[in-house]
């Protein structure tokens, strides 16, 4: 702890995100009966954050007076950012958000070039020249970002993946918390994982299964899916990408796969995009959002319908491939004005902008049951033998006067935790509780399950489920008055599964609880 104690003095990261030579200061209580003495780590307009000999202390500006030359100018404080991490977001997304931001909230917003691979976006007071805040863009990769939170080179990392167990124990040890705790992270937006060829390739769909076996090796040739005798040639990013890590972490290790040799990487989407549409035997792996002119291939299986990487589906989880983007925050106080940005990213207007920055929106929908057909249609068609016929007629009886909302929840491999984006769909479905956006109406967690096992098993599985996500989500609502709504917990196990259990990525879409609601 002393040698990183040193590092990270010697090279101090002011909280607003600009370096500074490390000086002491001295803060002393209006009445000088306490004194603080040491090294100034960050001012945030309300809060001095100070590493002294008894450890590191966040002291609240009002009731102290500051004495040396590291003292902030209380007068022209100004809020500073530094958020790194994958360009997908930084490029286009982040910007987008603190224009729209700027421009809610009464601040001119400009853009000028900072160091390598970085905007730096400056909001002014209008008709005035005081500087409210600077936010530094810098768009690297998701590796790239973390390495600069744990250096004290930034204060927020952009993520296509969640973070890794290392990256989690050296950031607790540098002082930064739990940075898989409630409060340390969230969605900001989704995207997905699509494979993609070039435009009037014969194929037009593919199972998660074989898409794993071609970027293993273990399906090199086009012949062996139906299509000409010719070399398959598969593309994905760099290793150092989120997405990239995401080909490798969700697709080749739950079948214990190492990428195939002749996997060519690539520095960014669009040259994987060209690449892909440079080569007729070439498939890709890209964000949704960056396809481009390639042809997307829909994910299918022999037992469940195909599923292209549409915003409902995204937003469902019923799409197997899909991929948040992360917002990882250490355990220290923010900037108000930036708290003040973070909690814009929630509402509904950031959500609009989300969606024309070609990203998927986290806006609850609500799909009436006609709009549903062929999920319904593939569970009667897929019903197997523990599958009554009254099973599926008590199912469409209970549903059909409820629509169901877009918010899902599902589980990591293997595990009954939540994954990333249930957690974060747990957080937003409460705080629209508290905000009375469903008063005077029934939510109904609704349970599923995978189809491995006895169907009675199955069907008990499916409800504790369902009563787990509800209790998750009452206890997050906190402030809101649940006397002013419904809530109701129902289960129909296996009986419709979207797609097959004969993988574990099948099986883990299966595994799910829907929210309904008349």
């Amino acid at each position: 702890m002393a040698i990183l104690r040193a590092a990270f003095c010697a090279a101090l990261l002011i909280l607003s995100g600009g370096l500074a030579v490390a000086q002491d200061v001295t803060l002393s209580s209006r009445d000088g009966s306490v004194t603080i003495r040491g090294t100034l780590l960050s001012f945030d307009g309300e809060y001095y954050r100070v590493d002294t000999e008894y450890g590191e202390l966040t002291v609240d500006g009002s009731g102290v007076t500051c004495a040396g030359p590291a003292c902030p100018n209380l007068q022209a404080y100004v809020a500073e950012m530094v958020i790194s991490g994958a360009a997908t977001t930084g490029e286009v997304l982040l910007p987008a958000l603190i224009e729209a931001f700027g421009m809610r909230n009464g601040y001119a917003v400009t853009r000028a070039p900072g160091g390598e691979r970085e905007i730096v976006f400056t909001l002014t007071e209008r008709g005035g020249s005081q500087v409210a805040g600077r936010f530094t863009v810098r768009s690297t990769n998701t590796d790239e970002g973390f390495a600069d939170l744990l250096a004290n080179e930034a204060d927020i990392v952009m993520a296509l993946r969640e973070i890794r167990p290392g990256e989690l124990r050296r950031a607790i040890e540098a002082g930064m918390g739990n940075l898989r705790a409630a409060g340390r992270n969230r969605v900001l937006a989704l995207d997905a994982l699509v494979p993609i060829v070039a435009p009037g390739h014969p194929l037009t769909e593919l199972t998660v299964t074989d898409l794993a076996r071609i970027y293993s090796g273990e399906i090199d040739n086009w012949q062996m899916l139906g299509g000409a005798d010719a070399p398959i040639v598969p593309h994905l990013l760099a290793s150092g990408s989120g997405l990239g890590q995401a080909v490798e972490d969700r697709l080749l290790l739950p079948v214990e796969a190492d990428l195939a040799a002749g996997a060519v990487r690539h520095g960014s989407d669009r040259a994987l995009v060209a690449a892909v549409l440079a080569d007729p035997f070439a498939i890709g792996l890209t964000t949704a959002s960056e396809t481009g002119l390639a042809q997307q291939l829909a994910l299918s299986g022999d037992c469940g319908f195909s599923l292209d990487a549409s915003r409902r589906n995204a937003k469902t989880e019923d799409y197997p491939l899909t991929a948040p983007v992360f917002l990882y925050m250490p355990a220290r106080r923010l900037p108000k004005l930036v708290r003040e940005f973070l909690a814009y990213t929630r509402s509904p207007a950031a959500q609009m902008v989300i969606r024309r920055a070609g990203f998927v929106d986290q806006q609850p929908e609500e799909v009436p049951i006609a709009d549903q057909g062929a999920r319904f249609a593939n569970a009667i068609a897929r019903a197997g033998e523990e599958v009554s016929l009254s099973d599926l007629q008590r199912m469409v009886s209970v549903l059909t006067p409820y629509k169901r909302l877009t918010t899902s929840f599902r589980f990591e491999a293997g595990s009954s935790l939540l994954d990333a984006q249930s957690r974060s769909n747990v957080d937003q479905l409460a705080a629209a509780l508290e905000s009375g956006v469903y008063d005077g109406r029934e939510i109904m967690f609704v349970g599923f399950s995978d189809g491995d096992g006895a169907a009675p098993v199955n069907q008990r599985i499916a409800m504790e489920r369902a009563k787990a996500v509800e209790r998750a989500v009452v206890a997050a609502a906190r402030a809101a008055d649940l006397d002013r709504l419904s809530l109701r917990v129902e289960a129909f196990g296996e009986a419709m599964p979207m797609a097959c259990d004969d993988s574990a990525w099948g099986r883990q879409v299966n595994r799910r609880v829907e929210v309904w609601l008349r």
